[in-house]
């Protein structure tokens, strides 16, 4: 395909601006609106969250330092339901925090201050990406008598809540968004702790247990969280 034909299938592309400086937002949005993409606005994890919730973007901004929520954990959140691009905007200039956020699931980080016309470019590479997976997004999970609502962040068992830790919701979200795949240790450690703990494989055997007594019907004959022996865990629906 073409440059010129992946630009048109561009426009009106659908990108949501999470973004709580309110200059930065509008300079920003401006920028976008400016080349034909619809814009959502949202200042807080909350407030994208409910926008994902009406309208699946094609591409979200993101700055990093947002009021109620640290913007890498909507990162790991959101990746791990979603294949969306991220695109960061933020002022952490270190390489240790622009490593960070690539690890948890950033598809490109742009440090603040920026220009109009890196910003454009990178907006236009990360949605010629996106069109080339053409992936379906499933916002809602269901195995057995289990359901995983991934915007509203709750699971429910037979339509009732079932309460798990935040560390065990990303780490049933990891597995149940990979079924039948076998996840490795180090592939569920960086998911859901980051990739510093990768080497920590008792501390998710922890939290598979705990997991597995929230979850299974038998936890110690599991039916959805499979082991696999020395290597990581599998997923079976």
């Amino acid at each position: 395909m073409s440059e010129n034909m992946n630009e048109n299938m561009s426009e009106g592309a659908r990108i949501l601006l999470v973004e709580d400086d309110r200059h930065i937002r509008q300079f920003v949005a401006s920028a976008l609106e400016s080349e034909g993409y619809r814009i959502t606005t949202a200042t807080s994890v909350r407030e994208a969250n409910l926008a994902l919730g009406h309208n699946a973007p094609d591409l979200v901004v993101l700055d990093l330092g947002l009021p109620d929520r640290d913007g890498l954990e909507f990162i790991r959140d959101y990746r791990a339901w979603s294949a969306t691009p991220i695109l960061v905007l933020s002022a952490r200039v270190l390489e240790s925090e622009k490593v960070t956020a690539l690890d948890v699931g950033a598809d490109d980080y742009l440090t603040k201050p920026f220009g109009v016309s890196e910003l454009l470019a990178r907006v236009r590479a990360q949605l010629r990406r996106r069109q080339d997976w053409n992936e379906r997004e499933q916002p809602l999970i269901r195995f057995g008598d289990f359901e995983i609502d991934c915007i509203g962040r709750v699971v429910r068992r037979a339509g009732e809540s079932v309460h798990l830790t935040q560390i065990e919701y990303r780490l049933l979200l990891s597995l149940a968004t990979h079924p039948g795949r076998v996840m490795t240790h180090r592939q569920l450690l960086a998911q859901v702790w980051g990739a510093e703990a990768v080497e920590s494989h008792q501390y998710l055997r922890v939290y598979v247990g705990h997991l597995r007594q929230k979850i299974e019907s038998e936890p110690a004959r599991p039916r959805h969280i499979l082991t696999e022996s020395g290597v990581g865990y599998r997923f079976q629906p």
